[in-house]
């Protein structure tokens, strides 16, 4: 199984924050079913102030290219994140209609 980490900042509002970590208490069901329909085993997000840190697992049928196709396809998943723009923003170097950004694994204890 092959482990994908990405990075990306909330607006700095603690009542967005809020709100955004409510959302992910009751995500919808059709978002959870597009990831594993994606190849997406597992996936988890993490947060410190305004930066989220998401962690995924994926199998060997995942790629981020056919993940995108099957979101720009999905009504629903363009809904939610039509939504989740409202409390998230680009990174300063996040590239154009880029959201999450993958992030580089610099160090591992147990190579």
């Amino acid at each position: 199984m092959k482990k994908y980490c990405l990075a990306l900042d909330l607006k700095d509002d603690p009542v967005l924050i809020d709100q955004y970590k409510a959302h992910h208490k009751k995500v919808w069901p059709e978002i959870t079913q597009s990831l594993i329909d994606s190849g997406i085993e597992n996936a988890e997000i993490y947060c410190v102030g305004n930066r989220l840190f998401m962690i995924l697992e994926v199998n060997d049928s995942f790629s981020f290219e056919q993940k995108e196709q099957m979101d720009n396809a999905n009504r629903k998943v363009q809904e939610w994140e039509e939504l989740m723009w409202k409390y998230q923003q680009k990174m300063p170097w996040s590239k154009e209609n880029e959201k999450w950004v993958l992030m580089d694994k610099i160090y591992e204890l147990k190579d």
